[in-house]
């Protein structure tokens, strides 16, 4: 704002100068000395950030100009507008005051200088008022930026606390798992071992002398054995995911590892039929060749959205990889397209690659039988 304001007084100083020496104004000096004093009282003006300093300096500028009028020359007078505007609004709010009041002294001018004097008065009221409404909207910006910034703050904090939070959640649920798993075995499996130990220990020791007890014993502890080992089938079954969720997470996994790296590109993944019958050895084969292909896609397609498609058929499997890229006529396969194409051959199924609308990976496997 200072600058802007600076730059205008010089202009006016500029033109006065122009004048004074072009109308070839006796005195030359004294235009001089008056020019040189109101530069420098202004110039200090905005060095001070006191308001009442200002304000003196001010008024002293006003006064210089006014001894400058009547002494030196007419055209000093066009300093007015600006310094009063300045002046009167540090105090008042409203600017239309301000121009009121740097308007008056035309009353008093002779009648060659009041059209100039107005169009001085009018243009540093459109400056100033220019220039106090950009700062205005400057220091708007900046506090609705540095609100942004503590609310960016905030979030960030927030979401480090959730962060922390759903480790620390993690780890709670993992020690209560493990706890889980601790006690049921103790519970079950434990008792039960113990259990078969015992009546071991006692068919061993009647073994000479009451062979059929020992015998009833070792049946008994037989049978408690069975139970044991049947409550540990059970609870590892339990505890083990099937197949088909191993598949599907990982796969997720995938894809949002995919999308958070990825700025103008998105995929997204859709499935249907009973993924639990896909063998281990057929996820792998699918995962591999999705990666394969997303691969491509991110680097030859162009695309903005890629759509993984998984369906389980009565008698295949089909997983197709397809994107809204430019596609291509002619179809030249690489080594990424003969590894996907040799990957689904290892488990006895094919591929079907079609570039005509965006660009299509098809992998087709046999259901296990």
């Amino acid at each position: 704002m200072d600058n802007w304001i600076i730059f205008t007084k010089l202009v006016l100083l500029l033109y006065i100068a122009v004048d004074c020496v072009q109308t070839e104004i006796p005195h030359i000096s004294w235009v001089v000395l008056a020019l040189l004093l109101y530069f420098c009282v202004n110039i200090t003006m905005y060095i001070f950030k006191n308001n009442n300093v200002k304000r003196g300096l001010h008024l002293l500028s006003i006064g210089i100009s006014l001894a400058a009028y009547f002494i030196v020359d007419p055209l000093f007078c066009l300093l007015f507008p600006l310094t009063i505007i300045e002046l009167t609004a540090s105090f008042i709010y409203y600017k239309f005051v301000a121009f009121i009041l740097a308007i008056i002294p035309i009353w008093y001018l002779n009648g060659l200088l009041k059209p100039l004097y107005g169009l001085v008065a009018l243009l540093s009221f459109i400056i100033f008022s220019s220039i106090c409404k950009y700062s205005d909207n400057l220091m708007k910006n900046e506090e609705k930026l540095d609100e942004m910034r503590k609310s960016l703050q905030k979030l960030t904090r927030s979401i480090n606390e959730n962060t922390e939070y759903i480790r620390q959640s993690e780890y709670t649920l993992k020690l209560e798992e493990r706890n889980r798993i601790s006690q049921e075995i103790h519970d079950k499996i434990g008792h039960s071992m113990t259990g078969s130990l015992f009546q071991m220990e006692a068919a061993k020791r009647l073994m000479e002398t009451d062979p059929s007890k020992a015998t009833k014993l070792l049946q008994n502890a037989i049978n408690i054995s069975k139970a044991g080992i049947e409550n540990i089938r059970i609870t590892l079954k339990n505890l083990k995911p099937p197949i088909e969720q191993i598949g599907i997470q990982r796969m997720k996994l995938l894809l949002d590892h995919f999308n958070s790296q990825q700025q103008q590109m998105k995929a997204v993944l859709t499935y249907d039929g009973n993924s639990e019958i896909i063998s281990p050895i057929q996820w792998k084969v699918i995962h591999e060749n999705v990666v394969e292909a997303l691969t491509n896609a991110m680097k030859y397609s162009d695309a903005t959205l890629i759509s993984i498609d998984l369906k389980v058929l009565n008698k295949l499997i089909r997983v197709e990889v397809k994107d809204n890229g430019k596609g291509t006529e002619k179809i030249k396969k690489g080594l990424g397209i003969i590894g996907m194409e040799e990957r689904a051959a290892s488990v006895n199924g094919k591929m079907i690659v079609d570039g005509s609308s965006g660009f299509s990976v098809t992998t087709l496997l046999p259901i296990p039988t």
